[in-house]
Formats: structure tokens, C-alpha cells, sequence
């Protein structure tokens, strides 16, 4: 009987090139059987080691038991243990290239061990039971320039804490099935249309939040098996959930057991440590240049969206890698040939990444966390490129915040903070966040940053999220801002549902479902994301009254939106906002309504208004209506004419 396991001249050749796009179907631990005999097929990368054999609790960590032979030229070794069945832990044992003895976890394993464990473990993932069929084939329609995407940034661990029972541990996670029964329902019923998931890969410190892997080819054991997660994952799309992850191809940690030194030399890292160090961080970084290394960080985010069935990768600290003197002084970097701080390699590898992953996986999205003004990130790779779907959005996400915590009082003088954005909103193609980073380390939650007494806060907080639900881009808010989490994220603790139980964040929380109805609901609030015509300023200039106004418009002119901000605790009686055409503007949502929090006299009766005649704002029609302090309106409106010609042409079309 032929071993599929065996690493081929084929695989060789691929491996080689960074071609292999399939590898963690080789390298890694394979259960299967070979002349009759049950036992499991073990493939490891260690060029430079003098001996490899396989340890585990099999052999009673034996390390002259099982030896692992290698007969390439790449620098596999290989081979057969009988007798070792799913669910045995093992590590590779490694005579380095100097001779050191090292105790290595398998860079290709599909399943670890829990922390504070470092083994990794036999898995058979032969047979995934998906039954998520509809979805996957939606998913290849799906169009991230004129989709909604609305995305709840999540961290499993600390989302919600499962009452304490045995077998949990003192932290008492929810495994990846019981978690997504839950947050299902909850993401559904505020409107999300993405989860981004945290720290999945495995990590051996909490406290990382996921971002310093050891495991990149195994869901982190806190929270359960691959089943587990893969059952996660089926669920989410069985609901209608996209699910994204963070992915971390920037840098490892040194932990022994990891990825650094594999094999006595710097295998996956550079070994001019100007190169292969963040010396902020301290951590490895990738040699991209090397293609086993390339390939290695290729196969993984294939093994994520192909694999498990997911839908998009977010990728972390995409700047570090682009920028060679990243978080470097003088002295602790190497320039390119050219003598620039551009890491050429890493923008090959970012090329070859996003135009393999989303070329073979219609409707994935890749995501990069760019901090940066570097250009055409998601540019096509014909035009000097780097191909990705979607870009963070850090220039806004800095403006807004600086903006929302000053004191009203001092808005006027940063008034074109909040107007900045949009003269580079299609330079790019952007996602709005308010993310974890914003959150933790002393920065406060969102709602402890709104200046003000405590109504003032959910007031601002109301007013700045409407704020982003109308400015272009999709959305992305971190769990708990929704209702107003008071305090600070930690890993170590739930977020803090029981505010539910005040009316101001329970009234927070309805309005953020509003705008997510609202959003999800009318087109001209994502359909025309990537079309400059698809927003028009009103008045971007009245900084005295710290008021914004601006239209969000459709591509056929009809249920087009007026957005009307004010960011001051001033009441403007009788105000006046101008308006592009003589129709009638129906109030569509008021976030002073007394049903989110607002005071009863700022509910508005009036239903629609019509617009009159004379200049306002530079237009030749204007609204009238009180606008409350910190008041926000959303209005929808026609241009005149589009609905009588599309009655028209469907009578037309009943009279044949």
C-alpha cells in the first residue's frame, strides 16, 4: 500500500519553491496505516540537525526509540511509529547543528497541548463533518467593495466566562461549540454580519491574547479540540456568520519548544539578528526571503480559510513587516540593496499571499492591520499592490478618538479632525475600527473616554457611533463597546454584561442595533463604499457649532441619507440644514429619542419634513427642526423623479 504521507521528490521540489500550498498535508503527524499496521506517519523541516527522532508519551520520551530518517536534500526527516493512535502527545527531539539537545513542538501540528503544557498531539482530521454548503457558496458571490460588513472583534476567553464546573479550570472558558451557540444568537440579534476571532492559533501565554504563536496549524487547546472548532465554525456559517481571524505572520516568540533555533540554527528566522529581532518586542522575525520559511506561512493561511472553512484572515502588524527599520534605531537594521527601509521580501510575500489565497478562495477577504501611509495596500499586484481586500483604518480610528475625548468646549478648534478622513476615504479600501488596541493598557474603554458627566458619555457615545455608521467604510467595533463597558478590556475577565441590567447601556445597546439595522438595511450606506459619488458633504465646516451634516447616497437615487451630527451639549432650536432637492426628508432614526436615552422634549413628533425654499448651506432648499444637544438625526429622502419613472416602467411591463 503506497504512504500518501511520504515526502516526495515532488514535495521536495515544491517545498523548494514556495509552492507547496498543500503542506500541511505532509509535514505534521499523520495518523494512517502502512502494511496492515495502525500507527501514525511523522514528517518534520530540520536541514541542519545532525538527528531527529520523535518523543512522546507512546515511547515513554524515549529519545533513542523512535528515529526519524532523512534522505532528501531539503531536509525532511521522516518516518513511520506503529502503535501511536490519535490523541498521543509527542515532541521532536533534535541533535542541533552544534551538537545542543532540543525539545521541539511540530511547527505542523494540528492539535496542542493545553498551557502550561508544550507537546503537540496526534490528530486525525481525515473526516470534518461541514454541512455549511449554502453558505460557502454565497460566500463566492460575496463583493467586499459593495457588501455590508459589519464585524464584532471578539476574544473567546473573555467574551463571556462559563460558571466554574469541573473540568474547566479556574478560568471557566466555553469551548469553541458552546461559545458559538451563544454568540450566535447574540450576533444575529445586533446585526453583525462578521466575527473576527482573537488569539486562536495556539500561544502559550494568556496574557498575548494569541499574538505570539507557537502553534500555527492548531486552534488553541483553552478552548477545545479542531472538532471543536471546526463545529464553530460550521455553526457560525449555518447562521449566516462570516468568521475572520487574527493572523500573525509578523513574528514568534523564543520560547524553547517554539519555532526559534529549530533545528541549533536560524531556521524561520534571519540570523543577522538586525534582521531576525524586534528589539522592542523580543521576538523572531520571519525570514521571508527563505522559500521553506514562505512556504510554511503560505500553507498556514490556506490551512485556515480552505481547511477550516474560514472566511478571511485579519493580518497583524503588517508594518512591521513592510518597514525593515520598523521600531529599530540607527544601528539595529539592515537597508535593502537599495539602500532603503523597504523589506522587499516581505512585500513579495504579501503579493504572493493575497493573490494565491483570495485567486483560489472567492469571496475571502484579507484584512491588513497597516498602521502606515505606505500606498496601494489594497491595490491590485499588477499596479504595484500588495493585494489586500481591506485596510484597518488607523487614521481615522486616531482623529475620532482624539476628537471624542476632548471636551466640547474644544471641539471647535479640532473641528476638521473628524472631517479629515474623508478627503482619503478611496485611497484605500478601509475598515472603521475601534479595536482591542484602543481599549486595554491604560487608554480606557470607549465609554471612560467621553468627556463629561455620566449621561454625557452615552450621549457622545451615540453620536460618534452614529458617526461612523455613516462614514464610509465597513465597521468594526470590539466587544462591549456596544453597551457602554465602563471598564478597560482584560483577558482575565468576562466583559461586563451585568451593565445590561443599568437602563443607560441597555439603552446604548438598542441603539447600536438600530444603526446596524439601519446600515444593513439601506445600500447607500455600503453599496457605493468604493465610489467617491456615493458621499456628499452638506456642511463639513461649522466648527463653531461643532455640527456635521452630509448625504450617504444610492446608485438609482433613491432612499438616499441625511446624516445631521451635533457634538455639542448646545440645543439649536430652529436649526437649518441644507438639502440637495425639494422632496420630502423622513426622520428616520433620533438619538435622543427618550427610548435611547434621550429627554422626552427631544422626541420629535414631526414624522417627515418638507423642504423649503432658500439658500442654506450653500443649497438652494433647507430643513427646518430643533436639533437637541448632542442630537443626532438620520434622515431618508428621494430625488425627485426616480420613483415615478420606475412605476412607469413597470406599469409599461404589466400592460404587455
Amino acid at each position: 500500500m503506497k504512504n500518501e504521507y511520504e515526502f516526495s521528490d515532488l514535495d521536495q521540489y515544491l517545498f523548494g519553491h514556495a509552492t507547496h500550498y498543500d503542506l500541511y498535508r505532509k509535514l505534521g503527524a499523520h495518523p494512517t496505516e502502512i502494511d496492515g499496521v495502525s500507527g501514525t506517519w511523522f514528517s518534520v523541516w530540520a536541514p541542519n540537525a545532525q538527528r531527529v527522532s520523535v518523543i512522546g508519551d507512546f515511547n515513554n520520551w524515549d529519545t533513542e526509540a523512535n528515529i526519524l530518517s532523512s534522505e532528501d536534500a531539503i531536509g525532511v526527516w521522516q518516518g513511520f511509529v506503529p502503535n501511536v493512535a490519535a490523541g498521543a502527545l509527542y515532541k521532536y527531539f533534535i541533535i542541533g547543528y552544534s551538537g545542543e539537545h532540543l525539545y521541539k513542538a511540530d511547527p505542523y501540528a494540528s492539535q496542542a497541548e493545553l498551557r502550561p503544557g508544550t507537546a503537540s498531539v496526534v490528530a486525525d482530521l481525515r473526516k470534518m463533518a461541514w454541512s455549511d454548503g449554502r453558505w460557502m457558496k454565497k460566500r463566492e458571490k460575496f463583493n467586499v467593495d459593495s457588501d455590508p460588513m459589519v464585524i464584532y472583534e471578539c476574544h473567546i476567553g473573555s467574551w463571556m466566562k462559563h460558571p466554574l464546573s469541573a473540568g474547566r479550570g479556574e478560568e471557566g472558558f466555553y469551548n469553541y461549540r458552546e461559545f458559538a451557540e451563544k454568540a450566535a444568537d447574540y450576533l444575529l440579534d445586533m446585526g453583525y454580519t462578521h466575527i473576527e476571532l482573537m488569539g486562536i492559533a495556539e500561544h502559550p501565554f494568556d496574557g498575548s491574547w494569541g499574538y505570539q504563536v507557537t502553534g500555527y496549524y492548531a486552534p488553541t487547546a483553552r478552548y477545545g479540540t479542531p472538532w471543536d472548532f471546526q463545529y464553530m465554525v460550521n455553526y457560525f456559517h449555518e447562521k449566516g456568520i462570516g468568521v475572520i481571524l487574527d493572523w500573525v505572520p509578523a513574528h514568534f516568540p523564543k520560547d524553547e519548544s517554539g519555532l526559534a533555533k529549530f533545528d541549533g540554527t536560524e531556521l524561520y528566522e534571519h540570523k543577522d539578528p538586525r534582521q531576525g529581532e524586534h528589539p522592542d518586542w523580543g521576538t523572531k522575525i520571519y525570514n521571508y526571503g527563505r522559500p521553506e520559511v514562505k512556504n510554511f506561512l503560505l500553507a498556514n493561511a490556506l490551512y485556515w480559510i480552505e481547511f477550516f472553512h474560514v472566511d478571511g484572515l485579519r493580518v497583524d502588524a503588517v508594518a512591521s513587516m513592510l518597514y525593515l527599520d520598523y521600531g529599530k534605531r540607527d544601528g539595529e537594521w539592515v537597508a535593502n540593496k537599495y539602500g532603503e527601509n523597504k523589506n522587499l521580501e516581505a512585500i513579495e510575500f504579501f503579493k504572493h499571499l493575497n493573490t494565491l489565497v483570495t485567486g483560489r478562495n472567492k469571496g475571502v477577504i484579507m484584512v491588513a492591520e497597516e498602521s502606515t501611509a505606505w500606498p496601494r495596500v489594497t491595490g491590485k499586484v499588477e499596479d504595484e499592490g500588495l493585494g489586500f481586500s481591506m485596510k484597518w483604518n488607523m487614521g481615522w480610528m486616531n482623529d475620532f478618538l482624539e476628537y471624542m475625548k476632548l471636551d466640547p468646549y474644544f471641539r471647535k478648534g479640532n473641528h476638521y479632525k473628524m472631517t479629515f478622513s474623508t478627503s482619503y476615504a478611496y485611497s484605500e479600501k478601509y475598515v472603521l475600527v475601534l479595536s482591542h488596541d484602543e481599549v486595554v493598557h491604560l487608554k480606557c474603554s470607549m465609554w471612560s473616554k467621553m468627556p463629561g458627566i455620566y449621561e454625557d458619555k452615552f450621549h457622545n457615545l451615540r453620536a460618534g457611533y452614529t458617526y461612523m455608521c455613516g462614514h464610509p467604510g465597513k465597521k468594526l467595533l470590539f466587544m462591549g463597546q456596544e453597551f457602554g463597558q465602563q471598564r478597560e478590556w482584560s483577558e482575565e475577565r468576562e466583559i461586563d454584561w451585568f451593565l445590561l441590567e443599568t437602563p443607560m447601556n441597555r439603552q446604548l445597546q438598542d441603539y447600536v442595533r438600530q444603526l446596524w439595522a439601519l446600515y444593513r438595511k439601506y445600500p447607500a450606506l455600503y453599496a457605493m463604499d468604493q465610489d467617491p459619488n456615493g458621499f456628499e458633504w452638506i456642511n463639513a465646516d461649522d466648527a463653531d457649532r461643532s455640527i456635521y451634516s452630509f448625504l450617504r447616497k444610492s446608485k438609482d437615487g433613491t432612499k438616499n441619507l441625511l446624516f445631521v451630527l451635533n457634538m455639542t451639549p448646545v440645543a439649536r432650536p430652529d436649526y437649518r440644514c441644507g438639502v440637495p432637492a425639494k422632496v420630502s426628508y423622513k426622520l428616520i432614526l433620533n438619538s435622543m429619542d427618550p427610548v435611547f436615552g434621550g429627554l422626552p422634549e427631544d422626541e420629535r413628533p414631526f414624522k417627515s419634513i418638507k423642504a423649503k425654499e432658500g439658500e442654506c448651506d450653500g443649497r438652494p432648499y433647507y430643513i427646518p427642526f430643533d436639533l437637541p444637544a448632542y442630537g443626532c438625526a438620520v434622515f431618508r429622502f428621494d430625488y425627485p423623479g426616480v420613483k415615478a419613472g420606475k412605476k412607469k416602467k413597470a406599469s409599461k411591463k404589466k400592460d404587455k
